[in-house]
């Protein structure tokens, strides 16, 4: 029994495929992935609260990043305080640890696409915000972003004091395993809630697709490395790994700063 394990249960999928017949040798080491009956972002989404999310990844010449930051921090308190616009900054960073001399801001539209749409209209009518975009151009090398879901068993990211540094964990999923990653993570979030680290969990719906985001934060580097230590002592973690792991094309991680005015810090 443990070599046709090892051999013919590389991955949830194999073991799904099994013939029928042997569903009870299967039940003992798979967990039941819902079929599929809609899409992914129905199933996965938070329904209730309609929040579409952008983060938006900014590459600046390394010169100009004290610049930029001053001059995001002046645009994002301006368009905080204006309710006419259906938008907040989530939160904002640097990366410390990943791409260097990067920008990471994440934003979330109240209201799903239409507030996204509105916000862009008013956005492209405002003068002084088509001038802030050509002084920012000029400090910028590159940039990119994508529009995100929030997964409905993720905590929804709420401002935090800190301080803290936050880590982004990225995974480019093979595609058609959205729901069953999100199956095994519903169970394992848990595991990393005790220590207040779980800040938000996304998944893509435009730009790269079949990519989720993990955002945590941690009072350190070293707080990190315990935190994540200590979860393999809980029992289920392990199994959460296992079968999540064969799920993933690629994954990256960076450890960010947050700017001065990001309401998580």
């Amino acid at each position: 029994e443990k070599k046709f394990y090892c051999e013919d249960t590389i991955s949830a999928h194999s073991l799904i495929q099994y013939s029928s017949d042997k569903g009870w040798f299967r039940s003992l080491f798979v967990h039941k992935v819902d079929a599929r009956k809609d899409a992914h972002s129905n199933l996965l989404s938070k329904k209730e609260t309609s929040n579409l999310y952008k983060i938006q990844f900014h590459n600046v010449k390394p010169e100009c990043l004290e610049a930029y930051n001053s001059l995001e921090a002046e645009v994002q308190t301006r368009l905080h305080q204006d309710q006419d616009y259906p938008c907040e900054v989530v939160g904002s960073w640097n990366t410390w640890y990943g791409e260097q001399d990067q920008a990471v801001h994440l934003w979330r539209y109240r209201g799903g696409y239409p507030a996204l749409t509105e916000c862009l209209k008013k956005l492209n009518n405002n003068k002084e915000y088509l001038e802030f975009r050509k002084e920012r151009a000029k400090m910028l090398i590159s940039r990119r972003n994508q529009l995100l879901l929030e997964f409905s068993f993720w905590n929804e990211p709420s401002p935090r004091p800190g301080p803290s540094i936050y880590e982004m964990r990225t995974y480019h999923l093979k595609t058609g395993t959205m729901i069953e990653w999100g199956n095994h993570w519903a169970r394992a979030i848990k595991y990393r809630q005790e220590n207040n680290e779980a800040v938000g969990g996304f998944f893509s719906q435009i730009g790269d697709l079949y990519v989720v985001h993990h955002l945590w934060a941690y009072e350190s580097l070293q707080s990190r490395n315990e935190t994540r230590n200590s979860a393999w002592l809980k029992e289920g973690w392990d199994v959460n790994v296992y079968y999540t792991v064969p799920l993933i094309r690629s994954m990256a991680s960076r450890i960010m700063i947050p700017t001065q005015s990001s309401p998580l810090q």
